[in-house]
């Protein structure tokens, strides 16, 4: 059943999100990156919404045709082209690998591709910057609104068929979810895990590609057109691109491990992924360079350190604290966390068809110090690419806003299913380790 606040906000999603990428996109191209003026301007009559939607640009058979290519080439790197990245990159994790059991006892495979995706991607980019000069590197900037009305197309058509297969012809009929609820069912999914054929799942696709692998690219496009109106690339634009660069790259190294997270775990297939990930990560997450193509900054070496050490450490403990929890799972605690045997509460659960499971839950390590500290690292991490940006404007901040807000949810959202699932054994885990993000504080 769906409470009437979850279906409030559901459908307030639905019809604001698409507006808060456009005000966004539309205030940068109009104004300057100035959220406040838009409104000003409306409110004094300056200027009517017909007028500001009069000087968007619209969409182009150019961007179309940059679109469609973009997104069959990750289609195909996707689906047809093998890993072989595994084969000699130590510690590399690719290939066919299987992921979590899902409510229906099934186990998916994937092949894990994502790393060699990207380079290959990359490597394509810069032999056309450097050599065949097929294309400008500033294309996607200077196509970046008739581009966002691309993703919205592709984010609605992939989530308008993943809701009406989930009704007609699901992948697997009993990993199928009915509310029956339209727009609860609409945004969050009906099917676990929609796929066509045996390798090409939504879900891991849209995730990881084509709007992960378009972060980067779409940052060095930003650096290009720094260099071409100013001459020079700020340090504040490097290390966003480096920052961010990281991050990316992290999520393709691990992204067999990405198969036991929340979004392939827990999550349906619905526009909540579907349009999200085609619109709302490749807009919205790369806001700090768009706004540093408008407003260049070049920070002060004791600032530009101070917001690369941030970014380093906040990616250091993201990553360590995946790592402990990681370990700690595939070895059932026989490992060593900071040189000792982890600590840990003895938990267990029943499975619906009545039988009995038994779960460990760490508490040393980061983990010991709060119960989502890599949600912490995360956020510092996420700081530093605004702080990059200096203080001359609200926009660049969105990002850390809606992260905090983001991953506050889902720490809340992951512990009620933890306390749905584990029940007293989960009060004896969150006595043992009280805070959730900050140790001392929250």
């Amino acid at each position: 059943e769906v409470d009437w606040f979850s279906l409030a906000s559901i459908i307030f999603l639905l019809m604001f999100a698409p507006l808060i990428v456009y005000y966004f996109i539309m205030s940068c191209d109009q104004y300057q990156c100035s959220l406040v003026s838009p409104l000003v301007d409306l409110l004094l009559g300056n200027m009517r919404l017909l007028d500001i939607w009069d000087k968007t640009p619209p969409l182009t058979y150019k961007a179309a045709g940059i679109y469609a290519l973009w997104v069959t080439l990750q289609v195909i790197l996707y689906a047809f082209v093998p890993d072989f990245c595994h084969k000699f990159l130590p510690g590399y994790v690719g290939g066919v690998q299987e992921g979590a059991v899902t409510p229906a006892g099934v186990v998916n495979k994937y092949e894990i591709n994502g790393l060699q995706a990207w380079i290959i991607t990359h490597v394509l980019w810069f032999a056309n910057a450097y050599y065949f000069h097929w294309f400008s590197p500033t294309i996607i900037f200077d196509n970046w609104i008739p581009l966002l009305w691309c993703a919205n197309i592709l984010g609605y058509v992939v989530s308008t068929f993943a809701m009406i297969k989930g009704y007609f012809f699901p992948t697997n009929a009993k990993d199928c979810k009915f509310t029956g609820n339209f727009f609860y069912d609409y945004m969050m999914g009906i099917e676990f895990n929609p796929r066509i054929g045996k390798w090409f799942d939504f879900k891991l696709f849209f995730n990881g590609r084509p709007g992960i692998v378009a972060w980067t690219l779409i940052n060095l496009s930003y650096a290009a057109k720094q260099q071409e109106l100013y001459g020079q690339v700020t340090n504040s634009m490097i290390l966003v691109n480096v920052l961010q660069g990281i991050y990316v790259l992290d999520f393709f190294w691990n992204e067999a491990w990405y198969l036991k997270t929340i979004d392939i775990c827990h999550d349906h297939f619905g526009w909540y992924l579907g349009w999200g990930d085609c619109v709302w990560l490749p807009y919205l997450y790369t806001l700090q360079g768009l706004y540093l193509v408008y407003h260049p900054v070049q920070l002060g070496t004791a600032n530009a350190v101070g917001i690369l050490i941030l970014g380093l450490v906040g990616y250091y403990i993201f990553r360590v604290t995946n790592h402990q929890k990681d370990l700690f799972r595939r070895t059932s605690g026989n490992c060593k966390i900071w040189g000792k045997k982890p600590e840990y509460i003895e938990c267990s659960y029943m499975s619906v068809d009545g039988t009995k499971y038994y779960s460990k839950l760490m508490t040393s390590g980061f983990w010991g110090w709060a119960r989502h500290f890599n949600y912490t690292g995360d956020l510092m991490g996420s700081l530093a690419y605004c702080l990059a940006c200096g203080f001359a404007h609200v926009l660049p901040y969105f990002y850390i806003v809606y992260m905090a807000i983001l991953l506050t949810h889902r720490c809340i959202r992951d512990e009620h299913r933890c306390f749905s699932k584990y029940g007293k054994d989960w009060k004896r885990y969150t006595t043992k380790v009280p805070y959730r993000l900050l140790p001392g504080v929250f």
